[in-house]
């Protein structure tokens, strides 16, 4: 055992007490970090429009504070963009993250200095968590990858901006420098394709033991090691045991994965953002992800099914139950207040708080009242793949309202690795476990309102060129697991 596994092992155990802490305490854990950000943003001009200085419980806040969304929150942020101090937090942000939006074009998410030392610590406490409990230290003398964005930052008004991973990549500690890769040339790659060739060609003969990154694209990275390899990447990489990911749900990847791979390896799952570094797998015995109830923000949950009625209820982390799918909404210590990232969550625990992601509020089909959530698809695709050699590498679920003849339908956009040898029961067992997830579905399918789930094969690679074609490959991007129109799966057929 090397002394930096032996240094490792003891500081994870410090850092294991340290988390029980607060996990031991979680009301009393939010009630702290609520009135220290009510506090500290009292002189904000976001904090004197919404008098922060009569706010002394959840109730005040609720009731001076409105859900909002970026494009609500978005005349302040322009202020702060444009140079001005004390406008959502005190001074001005370290950072702005720069992502994809919607209606807005590019989205400006702040980073200030009481923030963005959480998101260092939630990864680095993630792969400590892992150590302390799986006494598993040896892969910290291997080469550790992180597929992520450019580092490269601009400068406007004392302000840089940057994708979130390209930021991060600043603050890696230096204990990590040495065994992190890719190079900083490489990693400063804007092209995603040239990028994953370069990094293939850079990391190929050494020893990788950790690798990092959104499941989509380091299945590229697989891919074409694979292919120069001309062998799994298992014994390319003959100590490789760790993969840790976020983004999106690894359960339809993993067969997937373990074929590149050739065999099992050991996975942490993340939830980060640029809002906010949220929760991390703290076991793999457990199912879900701790909820960092200590990392300067303030949750509030809202029940998706309630979302969109006149005043929900905003429930905090005392009052929510367990399997109940919620609208995750955030107050932090980068200035975003009673904000609404889109994501829908579950709790799989409540002793201590653990969390999955469930979806996201705006990615859903609900063409014919059916309300079906990212989690009931993913889950309906694993159980049909169950005890099968089918394996997909991407899908995306659209609704069919107007067929050319019969009845409408959920349409399944599947590109497969491993096809299946009789599609037709492929579909039926991806429908029969969607019927047992979701009553509404099932009863629309007994109704006769909708015929079953029907699947359209998507030619290889057929995502990465959409993706490519929107200008979203690579990076922080993914694909939606469904929507409630056909505008992706549209573009999908002209591929």
């Amino acid at each position: 055992m090397s002394i930096k596994s032996t240094a490792a092992k003891l500081f994870a155990q410090k850092i294991y007490k340290k988390t029980q802490l607060w996990a031991q305490h979680p009301v009393e854990t939010q009630k702290k970090v609520f009135l220290q950000l009510i506090k500290e943003a009292k002189k904000t001009q976001f904090g004197l429009d919404h008098h922060f200085d009569t706010i002394k419980t959840h109730e005040d806040f609720a009731n001076h504070v409105p859900i909002r969304d970026y494009e609500g929150l978005k005349s302040y942020v322009d202020k702060v963009v444009k140079g001005e101090a004390n406008i959502l937090w005190k001074g001005k942000p370290l950072y702005f993250a720069k992502t994809s939006g919607t209606t807005s074009g590019a989205k400006y998410i702040p980073l200030t200095k009481e923030s963005m030392p959480f998101h260092i610590e939630a990864a680095r406490n993630a792969i400590l968590h892992y150590i302390h409990e799986t006494g598993n230290a040896d892969f910290v003398d291997g080469k550790m990858i992180f597929l992520q964005g450019s580092p490269i930052l601009e400068e406007k008004y004392g302000i840089q901006f940057g994708r979130l991973s390209g930021i991060v990549a600043h603050f890696v500690p230096k204990y990590l420098q040495k065994n992190r890769m890719p190079s900083w040339e490489t990693n400063c790659i804007e092209d995603w394709e040239t990028k994953v060739n370069a990094i293939v060609e850079e990391t190929f003969h050494k020893d990788m033991s950790v690798i990092s990154g959104i499941p989509s694209w380091v299945q590229m990275y697989f891919e074409k090691l694979q292919q120069k390899g001309g062998k799994p990447v298992g014994e390319i990489f003959k100590n490789f045991n760790l993969f840790i990911y976020g983004g999106v749900n690894y359960e339809p990847y993993r067969a997937k994965f373990e074929n590149l791979i050739g065999r099992k390896v050991d996975s942490i799952e993340l939830f980060p953002a640029s809002e906010g570094f949220f929760a991390y797998q703290d076991s793999q015995k457990e199912k879900g992800m701790l909820l960092l109830l200590n990392s300067g923000i303030f949750y509030e949950f809202i029940k998706s099914d309630e979302f969109y009625t006149e005043n929900p209820k905003r429930y905090t982390i005392g009052e929510v139950e367990l399997n109940v799918n919620y609208v995750l909404i955030i107050s932090t210590n980068a200035g975003l207040w009673g904000y609404n990232i889109g994501d829908t969550v579950q709790f799989t625990s409540l002793k201590p708080y653990r969390v999955i992601v469930s979806g996201r509020i705006k990615h859903y089909i609900s063409a014919f009242g059916e309300h079906v959530i990212g989690k009931e698809v993913e889950s309906a695709l694993q159980e049909a793949m169950a005890g099968t050699t089918i394996r997909v590498n991407e899908f995306t679920v659209a609704p069919q309202i107007n067929p050319a003849e019969g009845l409408p339908y959920h349409e399944w956009f599947i590109e497969f690795e491993n096809e299946p040898e009789d599609s037709v029961s492929f579909a039926e067992a991806i429908d029969n476990a969607m019927r047992k997830q979701n009553v509404y579905y099932d009863d629309l399918i007994v109704g006769h309102v909708l015929r079953k789930v029907v699947i359209t094969k998507v030619a290889k690679n057929g995502f990465q060129e959409y993706m490519k074609s929107i200008g979203k490959l690579g990076g922080q991007n993914k694909i939606p697991r469904l929507s409630n129109d056909r505008k992706i799966v549209d573009l999908l057929n002209e591929q």
